[in-house]
């Protein structure tokens, strides 16, 4: 047998893969197999949810939405290939899948997982961007699919390499899941360790902070000047910055903090219920992000009600499923008297922050009394 075939984040010899972890008792698998039966059929659940939406209405197939798409693929596919077979390996109370099978697991989830870290930090730059810069009103899908499409092959670009020989998939914590040989301490894998540590998951944690953090600062800047207008969308984007970033954080943080401690720390630091709790948090984030970043979303929301008849048509008669008015801002950056974003009359503000309102681009409904649907 291959001499790679050892556990991750192991406390001592290699161990033959078909061989029960004794870290962890029968009663603990049964836990374990518990939370990931929850996240398994949530996650999936949501995700279908979301894909059923995106094929029922038009209505929401715009660029922005794109990345939602992604991240709901991307969630999905680490339900059904990922998240199921460390299922099943919880309830045998051992790793059933070989050592192909585990490279597999290891390669899949961390491509899946990364797709999903890196859309939802284009996502942050979307959404910053769309409030505070000048944008054109036309839908721009070359460039959502470029970002679909990056997303992708930078994960490719990071999970590839332990199949070629930097670093490589081993079982990880309890022996019922795989992932990155945390525990190598080859230079080779201890620098593929560190590089996608910093490219994997602080880029984008370093890119969320910063594009929620000025999303927040120039909402504020406008209801200053806008009061009643601009404090209802105040509040609302602080509670969708706070949610966003901690549950980001409480997802990915831990598993990287425990890989880190794996990799650099004394053997025997990490045990098998302390490495099980951060995989099952960082898995737990294919039921989360349906909740926040769609389900929380306006335009999902009422197309989620009309889906399941919660809601009466005649609500929106004559009116799109979501509009709103949304304030744009340009921080910063002096502008040209008359020269103003949409051809709209430039307000008297300073020349550091110029704001003014515009409606957004109506999505209109295929008939009076229902969003449109394919």
């Amino acid at each position: 047998m291959n001499h790679t075939w050892t556990y991750n984040m192991s406390f001592g010899a290699p161990t033959d893969p078909v061989e029960p972890r004794t870290g962890l008792s029968r009663n603990g698998h049964t836990v374990v197999a518990i939370f990931l039966g929850f996240i398994l059929f949530f996650g999936f659940l949501n995700n279908l949810t979301v894909l059923i939406l995106f094929s029922k209405f038009k209505t929401l197939r715009n660029p922005v939405n794109m990345l939602l798409l992604n991240i709901s693929i991307s969630d999905m596919l680490v339900c059904i290939l990922g998240t199921t077979l460390s299922f099943v390996s919880n309830i045998h109370g051992k790793w059933i899948g070989g050592e192909y099978g585990c490279r597999w697991y290891g390669f899949v989830n961390s491509c899946f997982g990364i797709v999903s870290l890196i859309s939802l930090a284009v996502l942050s730059y979307e959404r910053y961007s769309t409030l505070t810069l000048c944008n054109k009103r036309r839908a721009d899908y070359r460039k959502a699919l470029l970002a679909v499409g990056g997303s992708w092959i930078y994960s490719l670009i990071w999970t590839v390499p332990p199949l070629i020989g930097w670093s490589s998939y081993g079982i990880e914590g309890a022996g019922t899941s795989c992932s990155v040989r945390w525990s190598s301490e080859s230079a080779k894998s201890t620098s593929y360790i560190i590089c996608l540590f910093i490219f994997c998951l602080v880029v984008p944690v370093m890119v969320m902070i910063y594009c929620y953090g000025r999303l927040l600062y120039a909402v504020k800047q406008v209801g200053k000047i806008h009061k009643n207008a601009a404090r209802k969308r105040e509040y609302h984007v602080l509670f969708m910055v706070i949610t966003t970033v901690i549950c980001y954080l409480i997802c990915w943080i831990p598993y990287g903090v425990i890989a880190l401690l794996a990799t650099f720390g004394k053997p025997g630091v990490v045990t098998p219920v302390a490495s099980t709790i951060p995989s099952i948090l960082a898995k737990s984030s294919t039921v989360c992000n349906p909740i926040i970043y769609i389900l929380m979303n306006k335009q999902f929301y009422k197309c989620f009600l009309l889906l399941f008849h919660c809601q009466p048509h005649s609500s929106i008669d004559g009116e799109p499923t979501s509009h709103s008015k949304v304030t744009v801002i340009q921080l910063n950056q002096k502008m040209d008297c008359g020269n103003v974003c949409n051809n709209e009359p430039r307000p008297k503000t300073d020349n550091k922050m110029t704001s003014f309102l515009r409606l957004e681009p109506r999505l209109e409904p295929a008939s009076k009394n229902t969003p449109p649907m394919s």
